[in-house]
């Protein structure tokens, strides 16, 4: 199959936007609960019903109104993820303007870039150290030339915008909210990107409607559920949480924020969602703690052990329909001994989780749900509204990425690339029509990734067209098949397989400086740094074993003949990873060249 198309379930209308689909909210749930928040870190969370949001929204608007902003203007949002973020997500819709968000762990060089390629006339930051930046930048010449006012939440900038709305009369939010249309811009979102400046991605109302109002009916159970919930600690500058923040308000989900993953483990077991949204390194991290916890002892190691066995074993059987009574009784014995406790730390109500920006593989979507949590893997970007393709509840495929999206065509290209078309699609690249016209093409948009689609319409991710690597032999190899097993081991942070017009397969890897000592003390080894472990023979040879294993899911032309390990990680700060926690490999390919070089010193082509 080369081609598959989910009918859509809603058919967004003309008149329809973001706050129709709030106010529709209001009408069902009324004094019901829409949100929880808190008032302090460690304070007991606040039910904040559907008719108390929308009159926070509507003061935060007619302030945003008083501020001078019209319809059409953009405001920028730099913050960590929490209701503030929402409230004025909602406000700016509700007047017509368009929210425009930034991380808040980004440059200043790509905060200027994005306040003066959308000529915002406002920006709401979250603390002081924001407001020195973006000070840094209006204090240059021509940076930013439309941007009137700085707003900082932790000095009151709600406040503020609540004191400056009340004069002006809240007929005038009620008139602009019924003025706003389907087509109308909702936001600009600027994708990280790899290499280069950030392209901002143009999404409307509409795409917004598709995705929330298709996606929440295909999802059922997850946003339906009388007692649905979930909690954010995903960035909102991201398109994934952002869709999912608006398809909670959309639904009947209700919807919390966890500004600090530090305090993860407590919020969650606080809150105890029904449903998370996490990347797979989140749900790697999760089951690599709970296996080194085990590691303490031999008892213990072998006990986890074969739970995740039974765990895995129960889910495969799970696909063939047949459960035999042995393997129902373990499994059970398994939940009792071992795996409820990884449960409980997702704050014991978890039923379901979605997955989203790498694939998870196989072994651990078998293992999550063999503990009760069905992970659900989708696939999308920013250009389509985050999901295109998802795993529902009632047609799980472990190891894909779904089926499309209700109204969403999915078409494999013949060089395997992956085109994507549907209401969810973005309408423009901001200010690049050369480059929207490159990716646009008869309606049917250009991802770079490749991939496949079984005889039931799942899709299967295999790669980037970009990142394919050919080496000296000819052999065209996959990276992505190869990073994500690596960096299933707990050892292992990041991976950068290489090879291009090299005589076989390498890797560059990084190690995790936060599962090290851990690793090391059930290894009875001593304690050491990650340059000494970098080099010790018992490291070496249980990363040699790791490399041994993933090499299983490829032919020997395309395996990794030789690995190196680097001195550092790559993060976010050092410039390595986008805020989406993709690795910039062009990047490292250029600033490590020297290691890759040596990792080929000496060799030949086979």
């Amino acid at each position: 199959m080369n081609e598959a198309t989910t009918p859509p379930y809603v058919e967004v209308q003309d008149d329809m936007s973001i706050n129709t689909m709030l106010m529709d909210r209001v009408a069902r749930t009324g004094e019901g609960a829409l949100l929880e928040r808190r008032d302090s870190e460690s304070g007991p969370w606040l039910t904040v019903s559907a008719t108390r949001f929308l009159k926070h929204v509507n003061l935060i608007a007619r302030g945003l109104i008083a501020m001078g902003i019209d319809p059409g203007d953009r405001v920028a949002i730099m913050s960590r993820t929490r209701y503030e973020w929402t409230l004025l997500d909602y406000a700016c819709w509700a007047i017509g303007a368009v929210p425009v968000p930034i991380y808040e762990t980004s440059s200043i060089e790509q905060i200027e870039w994005i306040l003066t390629d959308t000529g915002a006339k406002m920006i709401v930051v979250e603390n002081q150290t924001h407001e020195n930046e973006v000070e840094t930048i209006i204090a240059k010449t021509d940076a930013a030339p439309n941007l009137e006012k700085v707003l900082v939440i932790d000095k009151g900038a709600m406040r503020r915008l609540r004191d400056a709305g009340e004069g002006v009369p809240e007929s005038e939010v009620v008139a602009r909210r019924e003025a706003v249309r389907a087509d109308d811009l909702a936001t600009v979102i600027y994708t990280s990107g790899s290499t280069g400046r950030p392209k901002g991605v143009e999404l409307t109302h509409r795409n917004f409607c598709h995705m929330a109002l298709n996606g929440s009916h295909m999802l059922g159970e997850l946003m339906e559920a009388p007692d649905a919930r979930t909690i954010l600690f995903l960035p909102l500058a991201h398109v994934f949480a952002r869709a999912i923040e608006v398809c909670c308000i959309s639904s009947n989900a209700v919807l919390g924020h966890a500004p600090d993953v530090k305090n993860l483990v407590s919020d969650l077991q606080s809150f105890k969602p029904t449903f998370l949204l996490a990347v797979p390194r989140v749900f790697e991290k999760v089951f690599n703690s709970a296996a080194q916890k085990a590691a303490g002892s031999k008892v213990k190691q072998n006990m986890f052990n074969w739970a995740t066995r039974v765990a895995i074993a129960y889910s495969r059987a799970l696909d063939t329909g047949t459960v035999s009574p042995a393997l129902k009784a373990a499994h059970t014995t398994a939940q009792k001994l071992v795996l409820s406790k990884i449960a409980d730390a997702m704050g014991g109500n978890c039923k379901y989780a979605i997955s989203g920006g790498a694939p998870l593989g196989d072994r651990l979507g078998h293992f999550y749900r063999g503990l009760g949590l069905t992970v659900l893997e989708g696939y999308g970007l920013t250009e389509t509204t985050a999901p295109a393709t998802v795993n529902i509840p009632d047609n799980v495929a472990i190891g894909s990425v779904g089926i499309p999206l209700a109204g969403t065509s999915v078409k494999i290209a013949d060089d395997g690339e992956i085109l994507l078309k549907g209401p969810n699609v973005f309408r423009a690249y901001r200010n690049n029509p050369e480059m929207t016209a490159e990716v646009l093409t008869d309606d049917w948009f250009h991802t770079g990734d490749i991939g496949t689609l079984d005889h039931e319409g799942h899709l299967r991710i295999t790669g980037r067209k970009k990142e394919i690597i050919v080496t000296a032999g000819g052999k065209n190899v996959a990276p992505a098949v190869l990073e994500d097993r690596l960096r299933s081991h707990p050892l292992i942070s990041q991976v950068v397989v290489v090879g291009d017009q090299r005589p076989f397969i390498g890797a560059l890897v990084t190690l995790d400086a936060e599962m090290l000592p851990g690793w090391l003390a059930t290894h009875n080894l001593p304690p050491m740094t990650i340059d000494e472990a970098k080099e010790n023979p018992v490291v070496l040879s249980r990363l040699q074993h790791a490399v041994d294993r993933a090499n299983q899911a490829v032919s020997r032309a395309e395996s990794i003949r030789k690995f190196t390990v680097l001195d550092n990680d790559f993060t976010e700060a050092n410039g390595y990873l986008t805020p989406s926690m993709k690795v910039k490999r062009a990047q490292v390919l250029k600033d490590f060249s020297k290691d890759i070089d040596d990792l080929y010193s000496g060799s030949k082509a086979e």
